[in-house]
């Protein structure tokens, strides 16, 4: 790991965008002071947490240059700021083309699912918890569908996304497929993101990054 100790994660073990965040981390060898947040108990909605990230939201970054949100952007910087082993290609059109696989996860699939929009249906609209699990599952269905197919334009190998290595697209979908699994979504029609997932999840970086690997993660 780096010596650089002035990076600290506010994180709470299942929120996805923060799981992108501890994946780009470990892979590029980077020691960090972890700080939960717990959702479930309204942590990110005390005054002393929003003073830090008026969203509310986790993950928050707290680097020695200034505090960062939004996992893309914290991702970016720490590619900017720490730049290997590289999460893009090198070619233009080839960093493009990850890019738009990580966007099509985290803007396109991941807020229609995030639990600020299922629980705000489900107190307004009163939907029941088989009716807000359909509501998840047709969103998946739909974003899936197309990235299983976008993955066979780009010639992705079943291991990783694009290439031969991870990237950032890698770092978003695993958290995504992660969440699906979790609400059982239906997952037989994308035969290349479960190899990508079977395949990510069995290398050393994204154990240490995953939900069950980290300090507030419940006993079983």
């Amino acid at each position: 790991m780096s010596a650089d100790t002035d990076l600290q994660l506010y994180s709470y073990y299942r929120s996805s965008a923060a799981y992108r965040v501890r994946i780009a981390l470990e892979i590029k060898q980077l020691s960090y002071q972890q700080l939960p947040v717990n959702l479930l108990s309204g942590e990110h909605r005390q005054l002393e947490y929003l003073q830090t990230n008026p969203g509310g939201l986790v993950p928050t970054m707290s680097t020695a240059e200034g505090i960062l949100t939004q996992s893309l952007a914290i991702i970016e910087y720490l590619e900017e700021r720490y730049p290997k082993p590289s999460l893009l290609p090198q070619s233009a059109m080839d960093r493009a083309q990850v890019r738009s696989i990580a966007y099509q996860v985290a803007m396109d699939i991941h807020p229609l699912n995030n639990p600020r929009v299922t629980q705000f249906i489900e107190a307004t609209v009163g939907l029941n918890k088989e009716q807000k699990l359909d509501w998840y599952h047709h969103w998946i269905a739909q974003g899936f569908g197309a990235l299983e197919t976008n993955l066979k334009v780009l010639n992705s190998n079943g291991r990783y996304c694009f290439g031969d290595r991870v990237t950032l697209a890698d770092i978003c979908l695993i958290p995504q497929v992660y969440n699906a699994l979790r609400f059982d979504c239906p997952m037989q029609d994308y035969p290349l993101i479960n190899a990508i997932y079977r395949h990510c999840t069995g290398l050393p970086d994204f154990i240490a990054a995953s939900p069950e690997s980290q300090p507030d993660c419940p006993p079983k």
